[in-house]
């Protein structure tokens, strides 16, 4: 392999390598030896760099048009917030741009390019990439997503960028008539910042949709009048826990097992129930057997109410 020149850290387009003077015919000899390969038509970047999400968005914003912004899922993941599924990861899902109304969305293969009614306000810039803001994606997410995880993207924008019910209510008024705001208007006042994760919005809305009481999120216990247990899903009163099992908190060394084991035992000793749900348990037979377990343990095994004959006056 011969010589290269001096490659830059992050993406570069093709009047980016000639400032540095690579020729067109260095960059493409570059792109043969493995040096260099494209990321999208014009622009390249060091092979050695991971091919991420902020990779490529990151390249499209330097030949993206004024008017096309990064959006949806993308501008969710550039704000911290994993909306994609495991198998768009496994391939790299396309960057997800809408363009002002009454502009051309973008065209590029690696690009879901839309046209959405933006205004200034909707519009802010991380680390050189424009992308719709934390209120402008959080809303359009409530629209597009499915149901279970546009309320896991409401609890997150609330939880990591402050976002208030206030603001997201005022921000649906502009929806009216879009596809997707009836959904939008029915999550927003379901949301809450405090879910930590997916899953723990999914618990919480199955739990809703059953008509269940609304449980309290990141309940603590205290053993010797320290907060020591802190539950993701509980009634307090009625000393249950609803607990998703997930595999990076609970399960991922043999220490945290022995830990979630040894808490639950606790809690189970003093008095709570304890019912667990695990990765698959939101369709089907799962689903009904916690939700199950769940109202029978908010049956209420004590009344003060006298049981009367059906039909007699009091």
């Amino acid at each position: 392999m011969t010589d290269t020149p001096d490659i830059p850290d992050g993406p570069f387009t093709t009047e980016d390598a000639k400032g540095r003077g690579i020729t067109r015919h260095t960059l493409r000899r570059m792109v043969r030896e493995g040096v260099v390969r494209r990321v999208t038509a014009g622009v390249y970047a060091a092979a050695a760099l991971e091919d991420t999400v902020e990779l490529r968005a990151r390249a499209l914003a330097l030949v993206l048009a004024p008017h096309q912004v990064v959006c949806d899922r993308t501008a969710a993941w550039l704000y911290g917030i994993d909306l994609f599924t495991s198998g768009d990861l496994d391939v790299l899902p396309e960057i997800e741009t809408c363009a002002w109304r009454g502009n051309g969305p973008c065209r590029r293969k690696e690009v879901d390019g839309r046209t959405r009614d933006l205004h200034n306000i909707d519009v802010t810039t991380i680390e050189g990439v424009q992308v719709t803001t934390p209120l402008r994606t959080a809303l359009d997410l409530a629209c597009l997503l499915e149901r279970r995880d546009a309320l896991a993207a409401l609890d997150a924008f609330r939880r990591r960028e402050g976002l208030t019910l206030a603001q997201l209510l005022v921000g649906s008024q502009r929806y009216r008539r879009r596809r997707g705001v009836v959904q939008q208007r029915e999550l927003i006042p379901l949301s809450d910042p405090r879910a930590e994760s997916t899953r723990e919005s999914w618990t919480r809305l199955a739990i809703h949709d059953e008509g269940l009481p609304t449980p309290e999120l990141q309940v603590w216990v205290e053993v010797g009048g320290v907060p020591t247990y802190r539950l993701d899903v509980a009634y307090r009163r009625r000393r249950i826990a609803v607990e998703y099992d997930g595999w990076e908190a609970h399960e991922s060394t043999p220490e945290q097992r022995e830990a979630t084991r040894a808490r639950r035992k606790w809690l189970r000793d003093h008095g709570w129930t304890v019912i667990v749900v695990r990765n698959g348990d939101f369709t089907g037979p799962a689903l009904e057997r916690w939700l199950g377990e769940l109202k029978d343990a908010l049956a209420s095994s004590y009344s003060n109410r006298r049981r009367l004959e059906r039909g007699s006056r009091c």
